[in-house]
């Protein structure tokens, strides 16, 4: 069986630890590009890293890559899933948040035979969720608490003069859908955005965003409630190199890769 191409687009601290992970060797994967904005400050982080690699334009993706990973800012996600999905590949999103207002490219994916794979990132149970909205599902919350670093200089904060500088106790600083939650902070929420697409839609969806300054993690707690079951899940992250993204976002994309092509595939 020949190895699935895969290509890394962004190299922050989520692309960093995919390219080593997959530099090292995952069965049957093999890392095939980096598309990344600076391509110096690339080729020394790779050069440092020891790992042979090439550097390639957004738009060469489907030259070189199966499936692409975008681990990039939101604003470019058009330039990356574009491409590959017209190509009929692959695309992985992290940044799931943008594709709430873009539909058009589910029919992309549908229309050329591509495919967008949304990991479980820093949640828990998407699973659960997608297995009850089979069934039918009245409810679905959730509640994000976050140290006031890891949701500063979001949009919405900004829009309305929401300084957290010196806070010194918890402040709800939104209440809304999972749409309006996306479009507010999209750089901090995608959880909620895949949380949404996983079970019964954004604007159904719910979230309470919180600013405190007692958490040292990223703290989620999911709410649903279906015909064919009620759960409660919570989840901490430890906050990676940057502070709005959990460390387990990256292991959550190797495991998702692992998946396609090991021999037991475990959870839906």
């Amino acid at each position: 069986m020949s190895s699935k191409r895969i290509a890394v687009a962004g190299l922050g601290a989520i692309g960093q630890t995919l390219v080593r992970k997959l530099a090292r060797g995952l069965p049957g994967l093999v890392l095939s590009g980096i598309a990344t904005r600076d391509q110096a400050k690339a080729r020394a982080w790779l050069d440092r890293e020891g790992i042979c690699c090439p550097l390639i334009r957004l738009d060469d993706l489907p030259d070189h890559a199966d499936l692409a990973v975008e681990c990039a800012p939101a604003a470019i996600l058009d330039r990356i899933c574009v491409p590959m999905l017209n190509a009929g590949k692959q695309v992985m999103v992290l940044s799931a948040s943008a594709l709430l207002p873009r539909p058009d490219l589910v029919d992309l994916a549908r229309a050329k035979g591509g495919q967008i794979i949304v990991p479980t990132g820093a949640l828990i149970g998407l699973d659960a969720v997608c297995a009850a909205a089979e069934g039918t599902i009245s409810k679905v919350e959730m509640v994000t608490r976050k140290p006031p670093a890891g949701l500063a200089g979001a949009p919405y904060l900004v829009a309305n003069g929401v300084c957290l500088d010196g806070l010194n106790a918890a402040l709800r600083v939104f209440r809304g859908s999972a749409r309006d939650a996306a479009a507010a902070f999209p750089a901090n929420v995608n959880v909620v955005a895949a949380l949404s697409l996983a079970g019964i839609g954004p604007d159904r969806t719910t979230i309470e965003i919180w600013a405190d300054p007692a958490a040292m993690r990223n703290c989620h707690q999911i709410t649903v409630e279906s015909d064919s079951a009620s759960f409660t899940m919570s989840i901490e992250n430890v906050p990676s190199e940057n502070p709005r993204t959990g460390r387990i976002t990256a292991l959550s994309v190797i495991a998702a890769l692992r998946k396609l092509t090991a021999p037991l595939r475990v959870g839906t």
